[in-house]
């Protein structure tokens, strides 16, 4: 049994051989429905594992308050239905005077430059370093954590104190991978004393989350002094089962500071970790219901690329068949000899679609510095689907070849 399923596959290797030009673009044809497949499936898998952590480390006790929602409501032109005002100092700091919830504890922050340049003796770096005001509770409230030195305390915070807390690459950048603690470092003229270095993060979207500066609020904002600075307000609670109250006593609170009348609708937004992964979740899954129509469509017509090689095939190879008949080969060998190629042939296919596609999610990856995973369930699909697809496609040319009369086809030319 094993020395003719052996054989048979030696049959199918060499026709595959004598046919090479034909094999290949099946095989390409098949391998691009795989791609698809993979490839997709790949990069919506490392997006959703990158954002989904960035995210998922925030906890599921954390809420905030922002200008607007996730989503924002557009008319056909792109614009905004409804222009939020900005979370001003004042609405923060009464929001944060009046809130009042046991065991909460109240973030506070703002985005002072996209593009500071920090200098530490005669190094600089290029002015590309975020730079952010905010309170005591800010790095545990953001799922960060300080992996040397100490975090803001109240004292830091109140008493204004100079300074500050850095991320890993600003280290790499200017101490050059020295201890930055203790160490000195100036924005815009005013010196900081480096308390604290971040663990890493990574980018997300080309954001860099490890080239940042974290100041006491009012420092920042005697730095940072543009009109029309949009804070946002993050809270955690140390017990889910609060989580509702806690919300709820939040919006009621914060329209209460923005002087909303009951039948106005909120002028800001209010978002859980839990709800963005959610959505996340949704969107990267209607790009996986695309990957799988666009691989599907592309597989199909591979399977009939692969079945028309085949009946050429059989064509091509009426007299071999007739020989192996007046020999005394049995339909059932001629049909397996015929199966095994088209199986063989789709295999082929599934084996370059999936390393393409594992390459490009590689590639994808490692442009947005995502996080990437081995797509195991697509792998598998893929080759389940492609021998599938080989069964399908070689069921009437290997029935064919079965049933050709051995006479007639030792006549054939």
């Amino acid at each position: 049994m094993f020395s003719l399923f052996r054989e048979n596959v030696r049959i199918a290797l060499d026709s595959i051989k004598s046919q090479l030009l034909r094999t290949i673009l099946t095989i390409v044809i098949i391998g691009i429905g795989i791609w698809a497949l993979v490839g997709i499936l790949s990069a919506v898998q490392a997006l959703e594992n990158t954002i989904s952590t960035n995210f998922a480390s925030m906890g599921a006790n954390t809420f905030s308050l922002q200008r607007y929602e996730f989503e924002v409501e557009s008319n056909r032109s792109g614009e905004r239905k409804k222009i939020n005002p900005i979370i001003s100092y004042n609405d923060v700091r009464e929001f944060v005077d009046k809130y009042n919830v046991p065991s909460a504890k109240t973030s506070v922050s703002f985005l002072g430059t996209r593009s500071a340049e920090v200098k530490y003796e005669s190094e600089k770096t290029d002015p590309e370093v975020q730079v952010y005001g905010v309170n005591e509770h800010y790095v545990n409230n953001t799922g960060s954590d300080v992996e040397r030195g100490r975090d803001f305390n109240r004292f830091d915070i109140q008493n204004n104190n100079k300074v500050c807390i850095i991320g890993p690459d600003l280290v790499k950048s200017i101490f050059d991978g020295a201890d930055a603690l203790n160490k000195t470092i100036s924005i815009r003229g005013v010196k900081f004393k480096v308390i604290g270095i971040l663990e890493s993060k990574g980018s997300t979207f080309g954001n860099n989350q490890d080239l940042k500066v974290l100041l006491p609020i009012q420092v920042a904002r005697g730095i940072y002094v543009m009109p029309n600075i949009n804070y946002n307000i993050s809270i955690m609670v140390a017990d889910k089962e609060i989580m509702q109250a806690a919300q709820d006593e939040a919006v009621v609170l914060f329209r209460n500071v923005r002087g909303l009348s009951p039948k106005e609708e909120n002028n800001f937004g209010i978002e859980r970790s839990e709800d963005l992964i959610n959505r996340i979740a949704s969107i990267t899954g209607v790009l996986e219901i695309a990957a799988w129509i666009i691989s599907i469509i592309t597989i199909l017509g591979s399977s009939i690329a692969l079945m028309n090689i085949m009946l050429v095939s059989v064509t091509e190879r009426t007299r071999e068949i007739g020989v192996r008949k007046a020999l005394g080969a049995k339909r059932s060998t001629i049909s397996a000899q015929f199966f095994m190629e088209t199986i063989v042939i789709g295999q082929f296919g599934s084996v370059l679609g999936i390393i393409l596609g594992v390459l490009t999610g590689i590639g994808f990856a490692a442009a947005f510095d995502f996080d990437f995973s081995l797509p195991w369930a697509a792998m598998i699909w893929a080759t389940v689907i492609t021998f599938v697809i080989a069964v399908i496609a070689g069921s009437y040319p290997a029935s064919k070849a079965a049933k050709l009369d051995p006479i007639e086809s030792l006549r054939y030319e």
